[in-house]
């Protein structure tokens, strides 16, 4: 097999990784494979493959062994246990400042523009117990802690890390990232991760996007005090965000027209997205800029027409319950309890309900036996429970009017309102590494139980996403640079506008090299051709055609 690795080759010279590589890993013990090596190989197999590391000799032996930088009697010596203790040589390694060189190295061999950073974080579900995990010191150093928390895997049962990325706002090319125990709070590590922008920069200028974590006035003020500049998302829970939605309901907002979606509505019609200075400034005296947008607009509306009709579902299977004789919710209590978990944590503010008291007779014979004419019988009075439910429509009319509306916090002052919403939007594109991660690359499950291997594959995992996002950059510049609106990479020659990585390369996984022999004796070697659209897609990464070319 060649397949696409002459073009992760190419790029992984172009910034010199192996040799990076070769110098901070530890190569004392000479060995039939060098850490760099397998490790090597290893980030191959994740950007082309992702298969288990017990799995990395067998794939490893489908391939021309010099593509891997190997002998052929290099690759037998591959193996899980060997991969396993260069992932701990990773983890002993200076990562921080391995890690630094590569991305200034990357930097200047790509050119790439240094203006504008997104942050955000996700979580890396982990299964099994990880008992090791815990934070203590390994090896001498430092450890992460695999622990509960606040999972956006919608797993609570499983344990986590947490995973912070920092990407540019040129090509979402991963600059920065840090792993984290999987209780640590996001708000805390804004100042960290904008400290290390500013050094690796060199200046502080530049512009930094996050989420609503990053708006505390702790972090906002560090930022402004230190000449930086930030784009952030008001949190809910800001007295200034219901400020505004009271001021909106008998107040008349001078909007401004900013944009139409491409996209069409359900009726046909292109989404439209207005926006307004806030009226009054942040307590902590910065810019709060309004956003409405017309497609949000739709999809606040029908998340909380979904949220109250399954409310109103859930009270009424209730009141079913209620109305049966053997029903066990017999106190007042009890019934609240269980209807105030049917309204969730946010249908009560639309879904209001009543509990009704009905006092039900129940006779009762005074002692035990046959019943005749004598039998004297006793009256239990028990308290029997309803519920009814009703809309708290002014709450509703009330949210409806901020449908499609969130507010966006800066102190770039210079910035028009279209431009603070331009460099805002770039943010699902770091959203897309986070889910490039965990579909493409497949980080989960983890099959490691040493906290200090995963350590070293998650620096490897890193390694991956900046090469994959350095090819789909190249590609997509060549495209704008030779006027092309679209390639034809999809089955049936389908256009195609954004290509990714994974895409750009599964076009390679029929390029083979074969050898025909006669006896010991090499008659002719043969290679699968390239077809016109790899020839494009080469040109337009930038990769010259001789890196195609085998003449063994």
């Amino acid at each position: 097999m060649i397949g696409p690795l002459p073009i992760v080759n190419h790029f992984t010279k172009r910034i010199g990784l192996d040799d990076i590589l070769e110098r901070y890993l530890n190569t004392a013990n000479t060995r039939k494979i060098s850490p760099s090596q397998s490790i090597g190989v290893l980030l191959r197999n994740i950007i082309l493959n992702r298969t288990p590391i017990y799995d990395l000799q067998e794939w490893a032996f489908r391939y021309q062994p010099k593509l891997l930088s190997l002998d052929p009697d290099q690759i037998t010596s591959l193996n899980d246990d060997r991969v396993g203790r260069d992932l701990d040589m990773l983890f002993d390694a200076d990562r921080a400042s391995l890690l630094t060189e590569v991305v200034v190295r990357t930097i200047k061999e790509f050119n790439l523009d240094l203006s504008q950073f997104h942050n955000d974080s996700t979580t890396i579900t982990f299964s099994g117990i990880h008992k090791e995990a815990t934070g203590e010191r390994k090896r001498g150093k430092e450890s992460l802690n695999i622990t509960f928390g606040h999972n956006k895997d919608h797993r609570p049962d499983l344990k986590q890390l947490m995973w912070f990325l920092t990407v540019t706002a040129d090509g979402a090319v991963p600059i920065h990232y840090k792993a984290c125990d999987g209780n640590t709070g996001e708000s805390p590590t804004y100042k960290e991760a904008w400290d290390i922008l500013r050094k690796l920069v060199g200046r502080s200028d530049f512009i930094y996007v996050a989420d609503s974590k990053l708006c505390t006035g702790k972090n906002m003020k560090y930022i402004r005090d230190n000449e930086g500049r930030f784009i952030t998302v008001l949190p809910r829970s800001r007295r200034e965000d219901g400020w505004f939605r009271e001021y909106i309901q008998n107040h008349k907002v001078a909007w401004e027209d900013v944009e139409r979606h491409q996209d069409l509505n359900d009726v046909g019609q292109p989404g439209m997205m207005k926006m307004v200075e806030s009226p009054i400034l942040l307590s902590e005296g910065f810019r709060i800029v309004w956003t409405w947008d017309s497609q949000k607009e739709e999809k606040d509306k029908h998340s909380r027409q979904a949220l109250i009709e399954k409310a109103v579902l859930k009270l009424e299977q209730l009141e079913t319950r209620l109305r049966n004789p053997q029903t066990r919710l017999r106190s007042r209590d009890a019934v609240i309890d269980t209807a105030d978990k049917a309204l969730g944590e946010f249908a009560h503010r639309w879904v209001d309900y009543e509990i009704l008291e009905e006092k039900e007779n129940i006779f009762k014979q005074e002692k035990r036996g046959r019943p005749n004419s004598k039998t004297k019988y006793k009256r239990i009075v028990k308290m029997r429970f309803h519920v009814t439910w009703s809309p708290r429509k002014e709450n509703i009319d009330f949210d409806a009017r901020s449908d499609g509306m969130f507010p966006l916090i800066t102190n770039c002052e210079d910035l028009s309102l279209v431009e603070i919403l331009d460099k805002y939007k770039y943010q699902p594109w770091l959203e897309k590494r986070h889910e490039q991660l965990k579909t493409v690359y497949k980080v989960a499950p983890v099959l490691l139980k040493s906290v200090t291997r995963i350590e070293g594959l998650l620096f490897v995992f890193f390694l991956a996403m900046l090469i994959q996002a350095l090819i789909e950059r190249e590609v997509r510049m060549g495209m704008k640079k030779n006027g092309l609106g679209s390639i034809s990479i999809y089955p049936e020659d389908r256009d195609c506008e954004s290509p990714t990585t994974s895409r750009l390369l599964s076009l390679f996984d029929n390029i083979e090299f074969h050898r025909l022999w006669s006896q010991s004796t090499l008659v002719q070697t043969f290679q699968t051709e390239l077809l016109d659209k790899q020839v494009e897609v080469l040109r337009l990464a930038g990769v010259p055609l001789e890196e195609y070319s085998q003449d063994e």
